[in-house]
C-alpha cells in the first residue's frame, strides 16, 4: 500500500512539473514517405489580429487568426528551412492567395520582409496541422540568418493582404523569443 502511494505522489509530481512548462518545445521526426528528418515546433505560434487591425477582425462571428512555425528539412545532411503559415480569415474578411507575390509581410525590429512562397516536399505527414478547414496554408523561404533575426526580434508581426487590397496585421499571443531561441539551439543553428 505504501509503495502504491509513493508511486502516485511521484506520478503527480512529474505531471505537475510538465503542466508548468510553458515553452513550446521543438520536435523532430523521420518522415516515412521521404525518409527526410523534419524539425519543427511541437505546436505552431498562435497569432491574432492586432488592435490596430480593427475590431471587425476580433469580434465577428468567426475571428481571424494565424499560425506560423519554422521547419527544417534534412535530406541526408542537406538542410532546407521554411516558414509554415496558416491563416484563417474571420467572417468579415477574405484573404488574397497567400502564395501570391506580396501577400504576406513579416515585420521585425529591423524592418519588413516580404515573404516568398515555396513548394514544400510532399511529406507523408506535415510538420504542423492546419487549424481551420476554411484557412489557407503555405510555406515560405527561410534562411538560418532570417530565423535568427526572427528569434532575436522583440517585434514579430505578420501583415496579410486581403482581397480588397487592405492588410490585416497579426501579432503573437505571447513573447516568441524563448521558443524560437530553443528551436535554434535544438537545430544547432543558434550561433553565427
Amino acid at each position: 500500500m505504501r509503495l502504491k502511494w509513493v508511486g502516485m505522489v511521484l506520478l503527480l509530481t512529474l505531471a505537475g512539473g510538465c503542466a508548468f512548462d510553458s515553452h513550446v518545445k521543438p520536435v523532430e521526426y523521420l518522415d516515412d514517405r521521404t525518409a527526410m528528418t523534419v524539425g519543427a515546433l511541437e505546436q505552431p505560434i498562435e497569432m491574432l489580429p492586432s488592435v490596430r487591425a480593427g475590431g471587425a477582425h476580433l469580434f465577428g462571428k468567426r475571428p481571424s487568426f494565424a499560425y506560423l512555425g519554422p521547419i527544417e528539412w534534412d535530406r541526408s545532411g542537406t538542410l532546407t528551412y521554411a516558414l509554415w503559415i496558416h491563416i484563417a480569415p474571420g467572417s468579415n474578411q477574405s484573404l488574397a492567395d497567400l502564395r501570391s507575390p506580396g501577400a504576406l509581410t513579416l515585420v521585425l525590429d529591423g524592418g519588413a520582409q516580404v515573404l516568398e512562397a515555396i513548394d514544400a516536399p510532399q511529406l507523408g505527414k506535415g510538420p504542423y496541422e492546419p487549424v481551420a478547414s476554411w484557412g489557407q496554408t503555405a510555406y515560405f523561404a527561410l534562411t538560418p540568418d532570417m530565423l535568427r533575426q526572427i528569434a532575436a526580434s522583440e517585434k514579430l508581426e505578420l501583415d496579410a493582404l486581403t482581397t480588397n487590397g487592405s492588410m490585416v496585421n497579426f501579432v503573437p499571443t505571447h513573447d516568441t523569443r524563448a521558443v524560437l531561441t530553443d528551436y535554434l539551439q535544438a537545430r544547432g543553428i543558434a550561433g553565427d
